[in-house]
């Protein structure tokens, strides 16, 4: 014997099925716009170099001291940008080439290391007081506890380093960090007409370091230096 089934379905069935679509429809776009403007977000933050160098951008630059990759007063400007690696691995200090203060100018990155070559230049007519800090913008997994930043500043090297995070004391071979934000902050007293400072800036992760372990792996650092006439005090 043949039985028959039938299905009543009624208008106001009809329409919630129809608004549950336009809903679903409406909230996937709505999360799609906003997966695509955290990406594009996220790829502005850490695609735009990991480490620039910047002199006076909120000031008139008064006294006219300027950068120069070179060295040069003819291609003088306000702002830097060096060159990142996609990958950093782990090395010793003694890995790193004893001149490579030495190595030209501009970019010129080692195997694990970024390495940096500018100058400050003063294009005025006074002498001045300059300041040059290096603050750490962020940093993913703390990457910054085995971080070292070693600066030539005319020849002569300073390594800076994150204190143990044990003992509270700087680790061997280097000076502490100012804070958690600011990694390096140093004045040059002086700075007379037509001067040149050469500067070399080396970034690493140092293996030898007591913090450096694997929890660090898939972390990241992103570093920007300025120089200004004189030290902004609300960022200490």
């Amino acid at each position: 014997m043949k039985k028959n089934f039938f299905v009543n379905v009624t208008a106001q069935q009809v329409y919630r099925r129809k608004l549950f679509s336009k809903i679903s429809k409406i909230v996937f776009l709505l999360l799609l716009v906003i997966i695509t403007v955290i990406y594009f977000f996220l790829y502005i933050i850490y695609n735009e170099g990991h480490f620039t160098i910047s002199l006076d951008q909120n000031k008139s630059n008064s006294k006219n001291v300027y950068l120069s990759e070179d060295g040069t007063f003819e291609k003088k400007t306000l702002e830097l940008d060096a060159k990142s690696l996609d990958y950093m691995d782990n090395i010793s200090i003694h890995w790193i080439d004893n001149d490579v203060d030495q190595q030209g100018t501009g970019s010129h990155n080692g195997t694990n290391y970024i390495a940096y070559t500018f100058y400050v230049v003063n294009a005025g007519e006074e002498v001045v007081h300059y300041w040059y800090q290096m603050d750490i913008d962020d940093s993913i997994k703390e990457v910054d506890k085995a971080l070292r930043i070693m600066i030539y500043h005319n020849g002569v090297r300073t390594v800076y380093a994150k204190e143990n995070s044990s003992t509270g004391e700087a680790e061997d071979g280097t000076k502490k960090f100012v804070s958690d934000e600011i990694a390096v902050l140093e004045q040059k007293q002086n700075f007379a007409p037509g001067e040149k400072d050469r500067f070399t800036v080396v970034v690493w992760i140092e293996g030898d370091d007591p913090d450096c372990t694997n929890d660090l792996i898939g972390g990241e650092v992103k570093l920007h230096m300025d120089v200004n006439e004189e030290h902004i005090k609300d960022k200490e």
